[in-house]
């Protein structure tokens, strides 16, 4: 069975100013359309074909780089779609706890991940994560994930330009503050600190 676009898990227009439906429409529509495509194209014929995204994933990585790194953009995009919400609430319980433990505060994480999302040189992407029991912020470059690492993705901010272009031009550091100000999905990064890195691809 071939890999299907996952639906945004809100409407294009919800999350604007912030990040407008024309982005959402090349980002969601087009590029992540792209890398979907592309996986498709690569596993068709192959014992890859009726794996598990995060399967394909393992299984390219050090030996297809082709099918790496579209298959990663797809399983990155779709956990970023549902790192996001129109209406953020904060964080609760364990994961607040783990915040404050790890961080001090949930502004001392948010200017964390906004230090280092800025900072990132060149295209990746931001994560909050869970590693050897303890919250971290991490960062893979390119098209690599966490997906099929040693660790738990909680939640990820796509640092491509095609993310953030259209709606703040150069300036990343204004499109992390407005996503981690007001539509950072905390429940699914509760979500995934209470099940574990077992996250799959919607089908």
């Amino acid at each position: 069975m071939a890999f299907k676009l996952t639906p945004l898990p809100f409407d294009k227009e919800a999350l604007a100013p912030a990040i407008s439906a024309e982005t959402f429409s090349y980002h969601h529509g087009k590029h992540h359309q792209a890398y979907i495509d592309k996986t498709n194209k690569a596993i068709e014929g192959t014992d890859h074909e009726g794996k598990a995204l995060v399967e394909v994933i393992s299984a390219a990585r050090g030996s297809d780089q082709g099918l790496f790194n579209n298959s990663a953009q797809s399983w990155n995009h779709g956990f970023y779609w549902h790192s996001l919400t129109p209406k953020t609430n904060g964080p609760s319980g364990d994961l607040a706890s783990k915040i404050d433990e790890a961080f001090g505060s949930l502004d001392d994480l948010k200017s964390k991940l906004k230090e280092k999302g800025a900072g990132h040189f060149a295209s990746g992407w931001v994560w909050l994560a869970e590693k050897d029991g303890k919250l971290a912020i991490m960062e893979t470059h390119d098209g690599d994930t966490l997906a099929d690492q040693d660790a738990n993705p909680l939640l990820t901010i796509d640092l491509w330009e095609h993310a953030y272009y259209l709606d703040h031009q150069n300036a990343r550091p204004s499109y992390l503050d407005a996503v981690l100000d007001d539509h950072i999905n905390w429940e699914f990064a509760a979500d995934n600190l209470a099940r574990g890195n077992t996250w799959s691809y919607p089908s």
